[in-house]
């Protein structure tokens, strides 16, 4: 089957020539240029290789992106046993091929090529347009044409189509040149419309966010930061909603942050006032508003200047700027008050893009590094023969197995929810899961590009290279859509609301995954270690349930990173187990099971949470010197 799958990728991309390198698509020179017959009687003559314009004659061969599928064997082996429909794979397949083809360019085209603002046309008239490279208006339309928000939406492959499509995303994402940021939007906001229901003023929206149609698709804007703060909108919100006779509203307000700014739409929260002018303060007076981006007759945005564009450490390719909203023409879609409630499906969607764009970082930089190895020769052999630069390289796949399965779960979970084959575990598992795998795989996407820099050497921290833009890139994954604190206490609280029963579901879901797989004595040490940290894990959260307020709360970090660990432990034992596994899976969950999968419980025995620590925590923080 997957031999007939690459000779479709072939036929459909053969005729295209495959350019030497690509990373992000940076430029070399072509080898093997030819002296002229003077040059070479010089050098026979002086023997000085380094003289005057002569640099030598080594060329390091630089590492080589190829198809992002076929090299993923961990992707297509997840694909076959749960997903293997021939068109998807063949889809997959071609689709990877145009990645490094033809996207991985356009990726780079983006980084080096930033959105920029200009304020005023020529003759003084405000006009606030973000201009963006060509390569990021052809992002769009691939994105429409491959089905990038569709898929999800069509449901052609039943409860796998969000896999399916977060599996094309896992592909994408590295070369996107951070496409994916507002595709992600566009998903969470088509998201909220389906959960409140198609219809006017939204159904036309929603057509448009989800077409494969590109002179029709629409992405759309998350406009929620205010200056106050990111993830407490419910006390940083400021932004009032006037009401006007024709049922619609106006919105005035600043929005300190607000990311892919030339979106087509948005979803926004702001407080409606009264007929006094007054709001009710918290989350209750908070509702969710639509609103369309549009110039009126002079070319002026309607309601909106933009102030200036955002100068961020990485995600440089995606236009983030900060907004007055003066007027702004839109319409409420929740219930006055109901906003918060209603971007829970919004923040669940773009969680998960989240995490994908955090794995698919992890193997990009895995994919160049292992491709690189074969190639770099030091110290007499090349690196992959070097032992010690295989391990590290095998540290960095454990890790991107981990984040894998752990993303792709969760992609299946939403699908079963879509669909309505969820069971009330799989929902309650959904819910814990989605913040759990988000802040984990964003704090591993951040170490392991970093150790893959290194596996480059000095060439790693050159920016022509491309490689750096990926490190700057994944460190907004362990910000954007709440930082690994805010995260942890949000698993608290999805913990306290569901009276345990996310707990319960995760417990029964990690023994039914290792009851089927008991009987393999390869995995023995990994299944043994996984089935103790689980009982450790339960015994801490029994007793934890009994200590006083605030005692979970200086845990919830460490057990958010527990519950992650020993969740991807049992979803790698468990694909080591398949009919197809190979010997690799198996490496794979063993050595992940070496770790310490429950942290939470080996820092609580050395006194962590103790009522003590906090004072001593902020004492250290704030450690002033002795008065003389």
């Amino acid at each position: 089957t997957m031999a007939r799958i690459t000779a479709g990728c072939s036929r459909v991309w053969g005729a295209a020539p495959r350019p030497l390198l690509h990373i992000r698509s940076a430029s070399v020179a072509e080898p093997g240029t030819r002296r002229s017959d003077d040059e070479q009687l010089w050098e026979a003559s002086s023997f000085l290789p380094f003289s005057r314009a002569r640099i030598g004659s080594f060329f390091q061969e630089t590492p080589v992106l190829k198809n992002p599928f076929l090299e993923d064997a961990l992707l297509r082996g997840y694909l076959r046993r749960h997903l293997p429909q021939g068109a998807v794979l063949s889809d997959l397949c071609a689709f990877g091929e145009r990645v490094a083809i033809e996207v991985d360019k356009w990726g780079r085209e983006c980084e080096v090529n930033p959105p920029r603002l200009v304020h005023f046309d020529p003759w003084g008239r405000r006009v606030d347009h973000i201009v963006t490279s060509p390569a990021w208006k052809r992002m769009k339309d691939l994105s429409a044409q491959e089905g990038l928000v569709a898929i999800g939406y069509e449901r052609s492959f039943g409860e796998w189509s969000r896999v399916y499509q977060m599996s094309k995303l896992y592909i994408f994402s590295p070369s996107a040149g951070l496409y994916t940021c507002p595709l992600a939007m566009t998903d969470g906001a088509a998201k909220v419309i389906q959960s409140i229901g198609v219809s006017w003023p939204v159904d036309e929206a929603f057509s448009r966010l989800t077409t494969r149609q590109s002179e029709r698709f629409w992405t759309s804007g998350q406009w929620m930061t205010e200056r106050q703060g990111g993830s407490d909108v419910a006390t940083g919100t400021e932004t009032v909603a006037v009401s006007q006779t024709d049922g619609s509203y106006k919105l005035h307000g600043f929005k300190w942050f607000t990311s892919a700014t030339d979106a087509d739409m948005t979803l926004t929260l702001a407080r409606v006032q009264d007929r006094t002018g007054a709001t009710t303060p918290g989350s209750r007076g908070l509702s969710l508003f639509y609103a369309e981006v549009s110039r009126d007759e002079d070319g002026r945005l309607k309601g909106i200047e933009v102030q200036r564009l955002k100068d961020k450490l990485g995600t440089r390719q995606v236009p983030t700027a900060e907004l007055l909203l003066d007027g702004l023409p839109a319409h409420r879609i929740s219930e006055e008050g109901r906003g918060v409630p209603c971007i829970a499906n919004m923040l669940t969607i773009t969680r998960i893009h989240n995490s994908i764009s955090a794995a698919a970082a992890m193997r990009r930089v895995v994919q160049l590094a292992r491709d690189y190895a074969t190639r770099r020769t030091a110290f007499g052999k090349l690196l992959r023969d070097h032992p010690l630069h295989m391990q590290t390289l095998a540290r960095m796949e454990v890790e991107t197995h981990g984040a894998f399965l752990l993303s792709m779960d969760v992609c299946r979970l939403l699908g079963q929810e879509e669909s309505g084959v969820a069971t009330q575990l799989d929902t309650h598992l959904l819910r814990l899961l989605t913040p759990v795998v988000k802040l984990y795989t964003g704090k591993q996407a951040v170490a392991v590009v970093s150790e893959g820099l290194e596996s480059f050497g000095g060439q790693g921290y050159i920016e022509d290279t491309g490689l750096p833009g990926l490190l700057r890139d994944a460190q907004v994954l362990s910000i954007w859509e709440g930082t690994t604190n805010v995260l942890s206490l949000d698993v608290l609280r999805c913990v306290a609301r569901t009276s345990g029963m996310v707990l319960h579901a995760y417990f029964t879901h990690v023994k039914s995954l290792l009851a089927g797989v008991s009987s393999v004595s390869t995995l023995a040490p990994a299944v043994k270690a996984v089935d103790g940290a689980l009982s450790q894990l339960q015994m801490f959260v029994q007793e934890a349930a009994t200590r006083e307020p605030g005692y979970l709360d200086l845990a919830a970090r460490d057990l958010a990173y527990s519950l992650a660990r020993i969740y991807a432990g049992a979803l790698l034992i468990d694909h080591a187990c398949w009919k197809e596994a190979s010997a690799s899976d198996t490496y794979a969950a063993l050595r992940w099971c070496e770790q310490d999968l429950c942290p939470v419980v080996t820092k609580q025995a050395r006194g962590c949470y103790d009522p003590s620590t906090p004072p001593l925590d902020s004492a250290l923080v704030y450690d002033q010197p002795a008065q003389d």
